[in-house]
């Protein structure tokens, strides 16, 4: 795609694939859920036309990035997923270089982690759909979704090995990648068990939105079914022992200058107590150098897709601060 290099690099104990293009500060573009490297191809080429070296990988579990045990949850902690990213730094980074960290949705909470564990290695961030989640006693996040929306919540569904996986299997990965890109709803994603996503059984036809092509869609399915579902559905897997293990940073700051964009119908801007923590004061209390939250209008989920000009336009002026 229009001069994108692929390289495989040795990070981590995986060898991690990546996608680059340009010459000048590092920008490392860290994909969500159930995507890749692609989903920031946009970025890339925009970053790249406008002085920055654009890298974005597969993440463990992912695409063609190897050597993440799959049958291990234990493998899958938001420690392994930055440390991920930190072995990527110090292999494609000048020594000492700080870089730019953009994120999206898992990407978002693997960066805000980085950022909160290894501030010194990121000169700024740009975070997009899921905001900062601070420690909480009560439970990790798929213990809390739980209590809210039940067991049919795709978190509660996603625990136990083999199930989601079993579902998602009666559907082809072409239908399964659609159902999970052209989403729209504002509210929960929910899987009635033997009865797919909620209001959309497999086998209903989904209508592909304006800003995804079925080339998109296939290059996605493609790598899924190399891949399968089980090393993305294992970072929520993982959920329990990350909330145990980060017990330690309970009540810590991101100190990293941020951005943070929304789609105002994105199913995580209308979970309860959300939006008011976004756009009020807690937010910028856990994220004090925290510099705008921007709210686009009539844009879900995967915003850096859907709406890739101005996503870029954003991501260029925050850097251009720099």
């Amino acid at each position: 795609m229009e001069g994108i290099e692929h390289k495989t690099i040795s990070a981590n104990g995986l060898n991690m694939h990546i996608a680059q293009k340009g010459q000048g500060p590092l920008v490392l573009f860290i994909h969500g859920f159930p995507e890749l490297w692609y989903s920031w191809r946009h970025q890339i080429l925009y970053l790249a036309d406008h002085g920055y070296r654009a890298v974005a990988p597969d993440l463990r579990g992912y695409g063609e990035t190897t050597g993440a045990p799959l049958n291990d949850i234990t493998k899958f902690t938001i420690h392994h997923l930055v440390g991920d990213m930190i072995g990527l730094i110090d292999a494609i980074a000048s020594e000492g270089e700080k870089v730019f960290v953009v994120g999206h949705d898992w990407g978002a909470i693997i960066a805000w982690h980085l950022c909160m564990f290894s501030p010194d290695r990121v000169k700024g961030l740009v975070n997009m759909s899921v905001p900062f989640f601070p420690w909480n006693p009560n439970g990790d996040m798929a213990q809390m979704m739980s209590k809210a929306y039940g067991e049919d919540h795709y978190m509660s569904r996603f625990q136990k090995p083999g199930d989601i996986e079993a579902e998602l299997a009666k559907m082809t990965s072409k239908t399964v990648m659609k159902k999970f890109l052209a989403y729209r709803d504002p509210d929960q994603i929910y899987f009635p068990k033997g009865k797919g996503f909620r209001y959309s059984p497999g086998d209903t036809p989904v209508t592909l939105p304006p800003w995804l092509t079925e080339q998109d869609v296939e290059y996605y399915a493609n790598q899924l079914e190399k891949t399968g579902i089980t090393g993305a559905v294992n970072y929520y897997r993982a959920f329990h022992l990350s909330w145990e293990l980060t017990a330690a940073w309970r009540g810590a700051k991101v100190m990293v200058p941020t951005k943070f964009i929304i789609g105002d119908l994105d199913l995580t801007y209308h979970m309860p107590g959300l939006k008011d923590y976004m756009l009020g004061e807690a937010f910028k209390k856990d994220v004090p150098l925290l510099e705008e939250v921007v709210v686009m209008k009539d844009v879900a989920h995967f915003v850096n897709q859907e709406k890739p000009d101005k996503v870029n336009k954003h991501i260029s002026n925050f850097l251009q601060k720099f």
